[in-house]
């Protein structure tokens, strides 16, 4: 079910329900894709590993480089509550990404990309996929293969960069393993980020 290609086609119309400070509100498809070129990307959920370690991450890093490329925003959609992903936002420290809480996996199933995991006690989630969306229609989706394991190949940052522009300049990876409260750890990671190495 969860290999439906849709470039061509108009994302699913559909109202989010979306956490602002302390505040509820409504946003819908029209106002997220309407006139704007956007990049979606779609994980499992939110603090789980690959998707907070890797998937999330390196789209962070590269806000940047897909405005340049002309991008509007950059959309990671979960089918997780609106209290989940506003904390998952801070977390992630994730300021140039649009956090889009998709509670009801209304928007996921009109994409074909709702998934049962509920073996392993998870219920209905998104499949892995991305997507570029010119004024509400797909043009492109990068979908992750049939695969029970959760593979992480094709839906990631790098991939779709390089398909809107493929002479972008990107910031080198690194990975940085630390310890909470760790004097050694901190400062470490000033200079990291002083040096221009996002981790």
């Amino acid at each position: 079910m969860h290999n439906q290609n849709r470039e061509g086609q108009r994302v699913p119309n559909v109202r989010f329900r979306v956490l602002k400070g302390d505040r509820w509100t409504q946003v819908t498809s029209d106002e997220l894709f309407n006139g704007k070129t956007v990049v979606l990307f779609a994980l499992p959920g939110a603090f789980t590993p690959t998707c907070s370690s890797a998937h999330l991450p390196r789209y962070r890093d590269l806000a940047a480089e897909f405005r340049r490329a002309g991008v509007d925003s950059v959309i990671c959609l979960s089918v997780n509550d609106p209290y989940v992903m506003a904390v998952w936002a801070t977390d992630q420290g994730a300021d140039d990404l649009l956090f889009i809480p998709d509670g009801n996996g209304e928007f996921t199933e009109g994409m074909g990309m709702l998934v049962d995991r509920g073996e392993q006690g998870l219920g209905k989630r998104s499949w892995r996929y991305s997507m570029l969306v010119k004024d509400g229609v797909i043009e492109k989706m990068f979908i992750e293969r049939d695969d029970p394991d959760d593979p992480f190949e094709v839906s990631d940052a790098d991939t779709m960069l390089d398909y809107i522009n493929p002479k972008a300049k990107k910031p080198r990876r690194v990975t940085l393993f630390t310890k909470p409260g760790c004097p050694h750890c901190a400062r470490a990671k000033k200079a990291l980020s002083q040096a221009g190495y996002p981790h």
